[in-house]
């Protein structure tokens, strides 16, 4: 049990953003091959946000050096 809250404190960030996206691909997406591409998009882009949380990087600047590349 206390491996269980280790992994959970460890990976909190990427657990919680992939479980959000999933639920986001769940609600938007019903059945078929692109939808579920849609809901694959979803869990990975959710994975990599939860891991800047996990990396204590403020979110707004990741973002404005993401998308502010030259």
């Amino acid at each position: 049990m206390d491996r269980l809250y280790e992994i959970l404190e460890k990976h909190f960030g990427k657990i919680v953003g992939m479980i959000l996206g999933l639920i986001f691909a769940i609600l938007v997406v019903t059945l078929g091959f692109w939808k579920t591409v849609f809901i694959l998009a979803c869990i990975i882009i959710g994975f990599f946000i939860g891991k800047v949380i996990d990396n204590n990087v403020d979110l707004r600047d990741f973002l404005d050096r993401f998308l502010t590349r030259r």
